[in-house]
């Protein structure tokens, strides 16, 4: 896990009538005037404390602060409780290299909670300070959008690769080509781990009746829904294909190994006799035949000419030399 260390953040922003204002962490907690409240923490899990505003409820500021957590939506009284995984600004030593970001959402005021920077909340901001956003149900259709737009190439990036790994099948480095594709299969699976819970809490979220959720909230709550099934079978797509591709590449080193091993056994089944033959001929003993003949060297050298060329036949008759 990544243990480096980061100070603890605050941001609050109050949104009326179009105008952002920003107010002190402190101000959020008694702050009962008009408008739309966002109150951001970031950094938590490093051993500073965090003390959550007062209005958020044990249980709820629990979950928000808690150092594992996995998508989900739960409905608590007139407000929501919301946790989602999202794409990380930076590059992540985490093992599954996503941002964990928990929010719990109110009418008018939400607070948001996570231990790294969200890529997905830069668009959130600016919603924020462009005046958009003017109730909770606004900030997480709006966070939805942002976090499935954002992750949705980096899941079709690891189908484009695979389809380059299958273009490379046939030519490429065979122990390069499975190190790839056990790599890619790996982030399917670590990837799909939280693609197909966000797909749930979002759907979750969905469902919920709330005045602040409105007809266009619910609208574009199930489009990012429907966005992470899509990248959740797309990953489903991409394991098993990635299974089926390391079994090709192990069917073709084995084939390769199979090869190889054939031509070794053909060279030795050529030699063997020609072995014998001049182990036979090299006996420093008398009484081996036409020893004292000019031609008797090129005589054995045609004889075991001879006899390579008939092994050769019977290799090539028994169809043992075909690829």
């Amino acid at each position: 896990m990544d243990t480096r260390t980061s100070p603890v953040t605050l941001q609050a922003l109050v949104v009326h009538n179009g105008t952002v204002t920003e107010i002190t962490p402190d101000e959020v907690a008694t702050y009962a005037g008009p408008g739309f409240v966002w109150m951001h923490v970031e950094g938590v899990g490093h051993g500073q404390p965090v003390v959550l505003p007062g209005y958020v409820p044990a249980m709820a500021a629990s979950a928000l602060l808690a150092g594992e957590t996995r998508p989900r939506c739960d409905g608590i009284g007139d407000a929501a409780l919301i946790n989602l995984r999202g794409t990380a600004v930076d590059t992540m030593q985490d093992s599954d290299g996503l941002v964990s970001i928990r929010v719990w959402v109110e009418a008018k005021r939400v607070t948001s909670v996570s231990r790294h920077p969200l890529a997905a909340f830069g668009k959130v901001d600016a919603a924020m300070r462009a005046g958009k956003l003017i109730d909770g149900g606004d900030f997480v259709s709006t966070l939805a959008h942002a976090i499935s737009t954002d992750l949705d190439p980096k899941v079709a990036d690891l189908g484009d690769q695979l389809d380059d790994c299958e273009e490379m099948l046939g030519g490429g480095n065979i122990y390069e080509l499975r190190r790839q594709i056990a790599t890619m299969r790996s982030q399917a699976i670590i990837l799909r781990r939280f693609v197909a819970p966000d797909r749930d809490a979002l759907a979750a979220m969905a469902q919920l009746e709330y005045p602040w959720i409105s007809k266009e909230d619910h609208l574009h709550l199930r489009e990012a829904a429907d966005r992470f099934a899509r990248m959740a079978e797309e990953l489903e797509a991409v394991r098993e294909r990635a299974a089926l591709l390391h079994e090709q590449l192990t069917d073709l080193r084995a084939e390769m190994v199979d090869r190889r091993s054939l031509a070794i056994a053909v060279v030795a089944f050529i030699f063997l006799p020609l072995t014998f033959i001049t182990g036979l001929l090299g006996m420093n003993v008398d009484g081996i035949p036409f020893a004292k003949e000019p031609w008797a060297f090129w005589g054995v050298v045609g004889f075991c000419l001879a006899i390579a060329l008939v092994v050769m036949g019977w290799f090539a008759y028994r169809q043992w030399l075909d690829d």
